[in-house]
């Protein structure tokens, strides 16, 4: 009975110890933004990591596209629409991600008339690949 009650106090404060130092001040905690199971990453021996800003101005558009690989997308000011084919539009605010998938025909807007768009890109993709490729 005794070495019970010690495992059980010896891990009670072990687990008191841990949540104190995960509250430490001073000692940043990253937050989730985004988990998405995804499909269409390269798979060579070597790949090239892209991290991208974007502006637009009220009313700007990108052209139709699509990407070879997967883009995230966090939207740092404004709300980013995307319209990919065959789903409906989806707007993402500022603060949050999305994730655009590979080989789908898409077009990004900043839909607001006031209002200015910051967001920032990021991609894996087989080396010397285009960001994206237009599609006419």
């Amino acid at each position: 009975m005794d070495k019970s009650r010690s495992f059980y106090f010896g891990f009670a404060i072990l687990l008191i110890s841990s949540v104190a130092m995960a509250q430490e001040p001073g000692v940043i905690k990253p937050q989730l933004l985004l988990s998405e199971v995804i499909q269409g990453m390269p798979k060579g021996e070597k790949q090239e990591v892209r991290v991208l800003t974007a502006s637009f101005k009220p009313g700007d558009k990108t052209m139709l596209h699509t990407h070879r690989f997967p883009v995230a997308v966090y939207v740092l000011e404004g709300a980013f629409t995307l319209e990919m084919e065959g789903r409906e539009p989806v707007t993402v605010k500022a603060g949050q991600a999305i994730v655009m998938p590979s080989q789908v025909k898409m077009k990004g807007y900043n839909r607001s008339s006031t209002d200015p768009l910051r967001l920032v890109l990021f991609n894996v993709s087989d080396t010397g690949t285009p960001y994206l490729d237009p599609v006419h």
